[in-house]
């Protein structure tokens, strides 16, 4: 879910920089220090919008800089346990394929896509149905919920999170239609 938020941070202002603590100068810095970063309670950090407060700088031993803790507003993405998000397959894997739902990517394991056996099909990056003309495969639009969550802040790229897809209304785009339009014919031939 992306969330606008009001944070506090500390940020270091370089001595060439010094001359010009401006809002825009230390929105920059909060920038390069925080945007991609994941943190356990704001989730992960898309974008800082607006500086609303500069305090005092204060200086620290052997250290070049001045600090300046800074109030403003930040665009974050926090996935929330059980939310229904959409996504696109950016890769596809033997075990399944990762979903980049906002800027993280989650796994959706082979064993949550279908009931159906899908064989990984690697020369053409995707997973196929042997029942059926189903594929998953690279840039599918899919449709899925977040059933696990890990956070690893010091190492974002090793955060995980588990999807789902095998419940009702869940699936690869082309798929729900698909189902919808059987589901439909079927009530009409009732």
């Amino acid at each position: 879910m992306y969330k606008k938020v009001r944070l506090k941070d500390t940020v270091e202002v370089p001595p060439r920089h010094l001359a010009d603590v401006s809002t825009d100068r230390v929105k920059h810095l909060l920038q390069d220090k925080l945007e991609g970063r994941m943190d356990e309670d704001v989730g992960s950090v898309v974008s800082v919008v607006e500086v609303h407060n500069i305090g005092d700088g204060a200086v620290l031993p052997n250290r070049p800089g001045v600090y300046y803790e800074a109030e403003f507003d930040a665009i974050t993405f926090d996935p929330q346990m059980q939310e229904v998000v959409d996504g696109n397959v950016v890769e596809v894997v033997e075990f399944g394929a990762f979903v980049g739902i906002g800027p993280v990517d989650g796994l959706l394991h082979v064993s949550q896509i279908s009931d159906e056996y899908l064989a990984y099909d690697g020369e053409n990056q995707q997973l196929a149905s042997t029942e059926s003309n189903d594929t998953l495969g690279v840039e599918d639009s899919v449709r899925v919920r977040i059933v696990t969550k890990s956070i690893d802040e010091r190492n974002p790229r090793d955060s995980k999170i588990g999807l789902t897809a095998k419940q009702p209304g869940l699936g690869k785009h082309g798929w729900l239609e698909q189902r919808r339009e059987s589901q439909e014919a079927t009530t009409e031939g009732n």
